[in-house]
């Protein structure tokens, strides 16, 4: 049975990473005769001056009915004076609040070859293997009231509201202790408790939904906590789950232990497990073009697809496989380059990549 992927490349790096991607799954498509067919489409900051718009009609009609989504990057200085409505981050929050991504999977893995990459100590760093589950429909980045205003004073006034139900809550906890009974059985709960009644709400549910499965360590913790146990010890953590804008910024932390934000993958899932797939990075405007954007991350989110959508975990591991056998090759993009390594393009880690999967 054909299975379709809508891929939207976006803006700055985007196109170049997301090419690199669809070689690797493209190879494996073949290799393993995945019955897998590719539509692209526009996002972002590219859909808005095709279209006016972030999010074209078209754009979110070809994402309903694919069976997933492989998404580059968005944004990017030249539409950063457009009106917040049409700004090309208002296209991917569109696409997550249309499809109902709400569980956000953002794996912080610190490959061993890659160690010395980190700016954290080796005995702090090394082994790292953490996963953060961050509710992605809901929070301060969609609630409502929201917008600016003019105060009786003059002074100009701007607010945002942090929300959550307690259904909307509860169904990211059950993916949270899912994942974590996969893994080593420990969650840890972020939330701000003690000053946000949001997330003391937040807290309750996670108690609450924790007692359905007895074979999870449940933890909490307050975030700005949180954020400094990341970059002390790290390796105490095996999954978090946590709010929307929390969890936005702490995967980003968690990302620069693993040595470099290009590394890293993630996928947005909704109920029936049907994803959109994106590294965690931005679209790096500043190299766009030039050939030297890392592609691992993106080629590692494929990887999460074929593993939680498709349930094609065999070929998912080859992809993991063949970035390992790319680094033991000493293959390095600029972002992950050090003395002794092989410098290479972006296209040139993707083949490195594809050339691992041959050998394989």
């Amino acid at each position: 049975m054909t299975r379709k992927i809508a891929v939207l490349a976006g803006d700055g790096i985007g196109p170049e990473i997301v090419a690199e991607a669809i070689k690797v799954l493209s190879f494996l498509n073949t290799d393993m005769n995945l019955d897998l067919v590719f539509e692209n489409a526009l996002i972002g900051g590219a859909a808005y001056d095709a279209f006016g718009t972030p999010l074209p009609q078209q754009t979110l009609n070809l994402c309903k009915n694919a069976d997933a989504v492989l998404l580059g990057a968005v944004g990017g200085p030249k539409w950063e004076p457009l009106a917040h409505a049409v700004r090309p981050e208002r296209g991917l929050l569109g696409i997550r609040s249309e499809l109902g991504l709400f569980s956000n999977l953002r794996p912080a893995i610190l490959y061993p070859q890659l160690v010395d990459a980190s700016t954290l100590k080796p005995e702090v760093v090394s082994g790292l293997d953490l996963m953060i589950v961050r509710e992605l429909t809901g929070g301060i980045y969609f609630g409502q009231p929201r917008g600016t205003r003019i105060m009786e004073n003059g002074e100009r006034q701007a607010f945002n509201t942090k929300i959550y139900s307690e259904s909307e809550i509860r169904r990211i906890a059950h993916s949270a202790f899912k994942i974590a009974q996969k893994r080593n059985k420990k969650l840890c709960s972020v939330d701000k408790a003690n000053v946000l009644e949001v997330t003391e709400l937040w807290r309750e549910v996670m108690t609450e939904v924790g007692k359905e499965y007895p074979d999870v360590q449940l933890s909490h913790m307050y975030v700005d906590n949180a954020a400094m146990q990341l970059v002390r010890a790290p390796k105490q953590f095996d999954v978090m789950v946590t709010t929307n804008m929390f969890g936005d910024i702490l995967s980003d932390t968690a990302a620069m232990l693993t040595g470099s934000i290009g590394m890293l993958p993630s996928a947005s899932l909704d109920a029936n497990a049907k994803g959109m797939y994106e590294p965690i990075h931005g679209s790096a405007p500043d190299i766009a073009g030039k050939g030297i954007a890392n592609p691992l991350a993106t080629i590692l989110s494929v990887a999460m697809m074929l593993r939680y959508t498709f349930n094609e975990a065999a070929a998912a591991d080859r992809i993991e496989q063949a970035v390992n056998s790319a680094l033991d090759a000493k293959v390095r993009t600029a972002d992950i380059y050090s003395e002794g390594m092989i410098k290479v393009s972006t296209s040139e880690m993707g083949d490195a990549v594809v050339n691992a999967l041959k050998g394989a």
